[in-house]
């Protein structure tokens, strides 16, 4: 089943995409309902449950804020990163419910953590309840945050979700996309594209996918300045300027040192997640506890990668997202971009497969090198925990960014110095991933229950 590379690279406000933007998404389209069904005028109170896993990590992912920003009517993409809405709320105590209906809102009762409730469709579960003046309930929805920042409601569970419209190339396996790549004598980029010309007009796509860039280029230049401590309970210390100066003191003083390289992909990847983890705006890829492992490449591409590509370094980027959108729509079609249901290897280990594939696409590879470059990064990826301390999604996914981006590399230029010949499929990665995933003990899938969050230390 396809889906759109926009619904894969979506702009999001941090730290998570299933804990804060999938929840603002929520929020966002309950109040829809509210003004579609003629009942935004009689609502007098909102109430929401957080359930499994939004409630156990939902402080340290910024949940409940989240839900402030979707009831308010907010957009990520354009919302003013400088203002307290949140602190605006909780001092006024009352809030404009869609932007223009006053309702009287304290987020500390009015949104409850149901910590010990996880509702059986999928552990990121919430309910939004509408109240009239005199207590009648007007309406109620279950939305789920499945990953990605993409929701469904209750109804919508267990059912496979139409293809978005109609695109000339539908596929479901790896083993579909390249028949259809040979049949079609095209590149997986030329196959996404006519897919998503067939949405929207090309020259639209194309300019969606410089913004995409353009985002992705603002996070790590924001990253490398901004110096401090990143917000929680850890105190951590932002590390991408400390990196950042550390580099142009090698580079003054001409110090040489043949791993360079990868201090510089540790730096971009270090500069997004921190970014993402301060609440900055950022791109979901495929995921924002993961955000930092595509642009990453993708700058390592531009800096280094480019000079040895056939292509120029626009229409490598280009390719590099189009084919990595290819891989995500895998992982998406048969397994999990979700923390909560697949562990930090639907997160980081999806990214780094999508970087890998893309890169590898980038660079040139045929299209054995390109499956052979994600099945590697994804295939050591394999039972990755998702085990935030603290709730945070600062340590490890911090590192695990840059651990991820620097791995991305290396799958490509393993797959790029071999015939793409391999042993594992793609499709047969994507599969052991979800029964790896499936079958982890709830305190490893999001739940700051276990692994390190429970022995690193507490909060």
């Amino acid at each position: 089943m396809y889906t759109s590379l926009f619904d894969i690279f979506s702009i999001g406000i941090g730290p998570s995409s299933s804990h804060t933007m999938g929840p603002m998404r929520a929020a966002a389209a309950f109040v829809t309902d509210l003004k579609q069904r003629g009942l935004l005028s009689r609502v007098c109170k909102v109430q929401v449950s957080l359930y499994g896993s939004l409630a156990l990590t939902g402080e340290g992912h910024g949940t409940p804020g989240a839900v402030v920003y979707g009831l308010l009517g907010l957009d990520a993409e354009t919302m003013d990163l400088s203002t307290d809405y949140i602190g605006q709320v909780q001092s006024e105590g009352h809030l404009l419910l869609g932007g223009d209906h006053c309702i009287n809102f304290c987020p500390e009762q009015d949104i409850e953590l149901e910590y010990d409730i996880t509702l059986p469709e999928h552990a990121n579960g919430m309910c939004l309840r509408a109240l009239s003046a005199d207590k009648e309930l007007l309406h109620e929805e279950y939305f789920f945050s499945i990953g990605g920042g993409a929701i469904r409601r209750r109804a919508e569970m267990g059912t496979t979700p139409p293809t978005p419209r109609s695109v000339p190339y539908d596929f479901s396996s790896c083993d579909q996309l390249m028949a259809i790549c040979r049949e079609e004598e095209k590149s997986i980029a030329q196959i996404i594209m006519a897919n998503e010309s067939a949405l929207r007009f090309r020259e639209l796509v194309r300019k969606r996918m410089h913004n995409i860039c353009k985002i992705m280029d603002a996070a790590i230049n924001r990253g490398i300045a901004t110096p401090g401590m990143l917000p929680g309970p850890l105190k951590l210390t932002r590390r991408a300027p400390i990196i950042y100066k550390r580099l142009e003191q090698l580079f003054h003083s001409n110090e040489t040192d043949a791993l360079t390289i990868i201090d510089w992909i540790n730096l971009w990847a270090f500069a997004v997640a921190e970014e993402n983890a301060a609440g900055g705006r950022v791109v979901t890829a495929p995921t924002m506890g993961s955000a930092g492992i595509m642009p990453a490449v993708l700058r390592y591409f531009e800096r280094y990668g480019a000079k040895s590509s056939p292509y120029s370094p626009d229409q490598g980027k280009e390719i590099f997202l189009l084919t990595a959108s290819a891989i995500c729509s895998l992982y998406r079609a048969n397994a999990s971009i979700s923390g909560a249901e697949v562990g930090c290897q639907g997160e980081v280990g999806v990214a780094c497969s999508m970087a890998a594939g893309g890169l590898a696409a980038a660079m040139g590879g045929t299209l054995a090198q390109i499956e052979n470059a994600a099945e590697i990064a994804m295939e050591h990826n394999l039972g990755l925990t998702c085990d935030p301390i603290c709730g945070l999604v600062q340590v490890p996914c911090i590192e695990r960014n840059a651990i991820g981006a620097v791995k991305a590399v290396n799958a490509t230029r393993l797959a790029l110095r071999g015939d793409g010949s391999h042993y594992v499929s793609l499709d047969s990665v994507i599969t052991t991933m979800d029964e790896t995933g499936r079958n982890l003990q709830a305190g490893y899938k999001e739940t700051a229950l276990a692994g390190l969050a429970k022995n690193a230390l507490t909060c």
